[in-house]
């Protein structure tokens, strides 16, 4: 695609792109932000350096893009329920969500996209994958494809180490049903409502096995898939900064927070978008 009002700059050949050009702390047209968006549905996930802003400037950001929605399990800013504090302290050795993951499959309604604005970083550590799971798809076999169209994939909010990952933060600010054990059905194979892509929508941290399949009978052929998916190729890295913001598309692309900076404070805010029914 061509653009006239912003500077789109690839990143890897499987997905993301940097967004040059753009202020986010000023009003933004809505040419701009039909642009930003495009971009993100080409690219799957897009970045923003250099910017500051405030709580009220990333959520008025967030508010031209989707619907912002709480996150279940820990409490947002004060202020800002929408907005969520995605911390690791200095003393603490598991990071926020540190797995191969999209984000909260584990409810009906999955979320759209999310967004992180970098507070404080370290200098070194910390990167963020992104796997692009239409590329997943679309290079299984035409057998495999077939077998896993009708299947229903199984989410859980408790499986294995996943769980570990937000405990930290829970215990700082609790939702009040944080306990809450919480399961969704999705399909495996997931068509994109914009785009009309297929994806393979199944993720290490949340997918437990295949409606009417058995955990033990689903598990090597899951355990096949979350490999598959994170294949290098369909990947990209991204290194943060201060001020640095990522916006991806939870519909059909992976990401995994790298937890290799013990010892250093890492501080960032999410905004996740409200999501539609997959069925």
């Amino acid at each position: 695609m061509t653009y006239a009002h912003i500077d789109v700059r690839p990143i890897s050949g499987a997905l993301g792109a940097e967004i040059h050009g753009v202020d986010l702390s000023k009003d933004l047209s809505g040419a701009v932000i039909e642009e930003i968006r495009s971009a993100w549905l080409e690219h799957l996930v897009i970045f923003f350096r250099d910017q500051e802003i405030t709580p009220a400037q990333q959520l008025a950001f967030a508010e031209q893009l989707g619907e912002p929605v709480e996150y279940p399990f820990v409490q947002g800013l004060p202020d800002f329920p929408t907005i969520t504090p995605i911390i690791k302290l200095e003393h603490e050795k598991v990071n926020f969500g540190g797995l191969w993951h999209t984000d909260t499959t584990y409810q009906q309604r999955p979320p759209m996209a999310s967004m992180l604005y970098a507070l404080e970083v370290p200098k070194f550590g910390g990167d963020t994958l992104f796997a692009n799971c239409y590329m997943a798809y679309e290079t299984l076999s035409e057998g495999l494809k077939t077998t896993l169209e009708p299947l229903i994939g199984v989410n859980s909010s408790t499986k294995g180490r996943v769980v570990d990952t937000r405990a930290a933060r829970i215990a700082d600010a609790p939702k009040e049903d944080a306990k809450k054990p919480r399961v969704a059905e999705h399909p495996v194979v997931r068509v994109h409502p914009e785009t009309g892509r297929k994806s393979l929508y199944v993720s290490f941290a949340h997918t437990t096995n295949f409606k009417g399949w058995s955990e033990a009978e689903s598990q090597p052929l899951l355990d096949y898939l979350f490999e598959h998916q994170t294949l290098p190729e369909f990947t990209c890295r991204f290194r943060w900064e201060k001020g640095s913001i990522a916006l991806w598309d939870n519909r059909c692309a992976l990401h995994n927070p790298i937890n290799d900076y013990h010892g250093h404070k890492r501080v960032l805010h999410r905004i996740t978008f409200a999501g539609m029914d997959t069925a």
